[in-house]
């Protein structure tokens, strides 16, 4: 089977328009946003970064997003086209928008019809045996030009195809949660008894997740 040609190569990049998103902790990659031949990628890059952390760490969080992303392929609001740049690098078709943290400072709310359009989104990516784990904060979850909802950044998302029901549930419910907090905060009247219950179910169970992003780490 003949391998895809990838979009563009590091040497590609020595020309593009280039514009700094996160220049990252010492364990985690520099991002930017990048554009070739009039197209938006978002750029992940470890090579900047610690021998152990490019040659271990990150190599591994980059081989999961881009499988993540490419599993997700064809899910409106979720990075496509993802792939490998080289060995310290990954890249995906950026998705304007702004964060719902952003969206916060700028609006003060949001509607639940966007909130029910997030949620949705978010059971797709259950439905394709992932989990998101980071959708508690505002930076991951984005809210599209269009009003559409978004969903970024897969390095520490999950398989949950190997899971047994129960578990996988569990952690789709813990996903879900991270969303119902946004309901609970903007449109609590319109949230109904289903989401607040689960809500408050997940609340319990997430005192005993300490994790945030990937293993606890700050971006």
């Amino acid at each position: 089977m003949k391998r895809k040609t990838a979009p563009f190569d590091r040497a590609r990049l020595a020309t593009a328009e280039h514009h700094l998103l996160r220049d990252g902790r010492f364990a985690n990659a520099r991002v930017e946003r990048v554009r070739i031949d009039g197209t938006d990628w978002i750029f992940k890059d470890f090579s900047t970064r610690a021998w152990w952390v490019r040659h271990g760490f990150g190599r591994f969080l980059l081989g999961r997003e881009v499988r993540a992303l490419q599993r997700l392929e064809g899910l409106p609001g979720i990075p496509s086209q993802a792939f490998r740049v080289d060995a310290f690098a990954m890249a995906a078709r950026f998705v304007p928008g702004r964060t719902l943290g952003r969206v916060e400072m700028d609006e003060g709310r949001m509607s639940a019809e966007f909130l029910a359009a997030l949620e949705a989104l978010l059971q797709q990516v259950h439905a394709r045996g992932l989990v998101h784990l980071d959708t508690r904060g505002g930076n991951n979850l984005l809210m599209q030009p269009d009003g559409a909802p978004g969903i970024i950044d897969f390095q520490a998302a999950l398989s949950t195809r190997w899971m047994p029901a129960a578990l996988r549930r569990w952690f789709e419910g813990l996903d879900l949660g991270g969303i119902y907090k946004k309901w609970q905060r903007f449109q609590p009247e319109a949230m109904g008894e289903q989401r607040r219950a689960h809500f408050a179910r997940m609340n319990r169970w997430r005192r005993l997740w300490v994790f945030r992003g990937y293993f606890g780490l700050k971006k």
